[in-house]
């Protein structure tokens, strides 16, 4: 199987959220620390601990966080692809994502892949991150959810199925790969731009009860 490492580990402090007017704070600006975190799972998205890192801070928990979406993983490869694209350096943490990882094909990774992370922690992939408007504030690029939604280069959302430390450096193994195929890539595509091929979502096991229910009620709608 497949093995990178955490190039970086992130985490974000509560700053105020331009993007919203509700006086919500956001923790999107995830900063690259030097030391050992602690993953565990955060429970419900709403009521729970939010972040799964801890010390990591998660402003909009209705959208964001909780056990679906623990940590959120960008690699440094599709970082790389849109600094070309961009034409400017993006750094770690830029994007909101706790591991920025290196030697992950986070492209074709594939719904319910699970990591395990230094000799402790295992992840388990859920689905690619949906941009929202605080992520098209933070870039300050044109057209800018529509640009990161067509690249299908989200990224994943991961939960916690081991906990455990995380250190920057440590090495990732995908330990399993299930044999279904879809990839985040092709998953988030789907959802997003092709709902007539809804039901190939539902192939995958690990995806968040909130959104199969979701995609179960729009096929029922079509069929109906």
């Amino acid at each position: 199987m497949t093995s990178g490492i955490v190039l970086s580990l992130n985490v974000g402090r509560a700053v105020p959220n331009p993007a919203k007017g509700s006086g919500l704070d956001t923790g999107i600006g995830k900063v690259p620390v030097d030391h050992p975190v602690t993953a565990r799972r955060p429970g419900p998205k709403t009521t729970g601990l939010h972040s799964g890192l801890v010390g990591d801070y998660i402003g909009d928990v209705k959208h964001h966080g909780g056990d679906d979406q623990a940590v959120y993983a960008y690699a440094a490869e599709d970082y790389a692809w849109w600094s070309a694209e961009l034409g400017r350096d993006l750094t770690h943490g830029l994007f909101g994502e706790n591991l920025t990882t290196e030697g992950i094909d986070l492209y074709n990774a594939v719904m319910g892949e699970r990591w395990q992370i230094g000799d402790q922690v295992i992840l388990e992939i859920t689905f690619g991150r949906i941009p929202c408007a605080t992520f098209q504030h933070k870039m300050a690029e044109p057209r800018w959810i529509k640009r990161f939604s067509a690249s299908n280069r989200t990224g994943a959302y991961l939960r916690i199925l081991r906990e455990g430390e995380i250190s920057p450096g440590d090495r990732i193994d995908v330990i399993e790969r299930p044999g279904h195929g879809l990839t985040v890539s092709e998953a988030f595509g789907i959802y997003m731009h092709t709902p007539e091929n809804l039901a190939r979502i539902l192939v995958a096991d690990a995806l968040p009860l909130e959104m199969r229910t979701d995609i179960e009620k729009r096929l029922a709608r079509t069929a109906g």
